[in-house]
C-alpha cells in the first residue's frame, strides 16, 4: 500500500508542471488531457487541452495532478509536500526554485534536526518543506 499526493489545479496544471520541471526537476510519466476521454467526462469548459490526470516523478516520489474543475481557484489548506535534498547547496536552489512567484513562509535556516529546513509556498499556493536531512 502506498499514499500519493493528487494535487487539482483548476485550470492551471501545465503551467504547474513546467515550473516543477524547472524547479524540482519533475518528469512526466502519465499525461492524458480531457480531449482523450469520452464527452461526459470532460468536466470544464474548453477543456481539451486541460489535464485529466498526469503522474510526475520527482526523486523517488509520484505526485499526480489534474486541471480538476478548472475553477480558476486552487486552493492548498492543511498539506505540505516534504522535499528532502541531499544537501545544503540543493536544498538552496530547491527552495529558491519553488519560491520563485511564491512566498517564504519560513527561510531556510540550520535547525537542531537537520542541516537545512526551511517552508515556502509556490506560486500556485502549493506549500513545501525543504530538507537536507542531517
Amino acid at each position: 500500500m502506498k499514499v500519493e499526493a493528487y494535487l487539482s489545479f483548476e485550470g492551471r496544471a501545465n503551467e504547474a508542471i513546467e515550473h516543477y520541471r524547472k524547479a524540482v526537476g519533475a518528469e512526466v510519466t502519465l499525461l492524458m488531457r480531457f480531449k482523450e476521454a469520452p464527452p461526459e467526462a470532460q468536466s470544464c469548459a474548453d477543456s481539451a487541452e486541460k489535464i485529466m490526470h498526469a503522474a510526475l516523478s520527482i526523486g523517488e516520489s509520484t505526485v499526480l495532478v489534474s486541471d480538476g474543475q478548472c475553477s480558476g481557484k486552487s486552493a492548498f489548506q492543511g498539506i505540505s509536500l516534504s522535499l528532502t535534498v541531499k544537501d545544503e547547496a540543493e536544498a538552496e536552489r530547491r527552495y529558491a526554485a519553488l519560491a520563485e512567484g511564491g512566498r517564504a513562509l519560513l527561510p531556510l535556516h540550520k535547525p537542531f534536526f537537520a542541516k537545512s529546513f526551511g517552508m515556502v509556498a509556490d506560486r500556485f499556493g502549493v506549500q513545501w518543506m525543504v530538507i537536507a536531512p542531517v
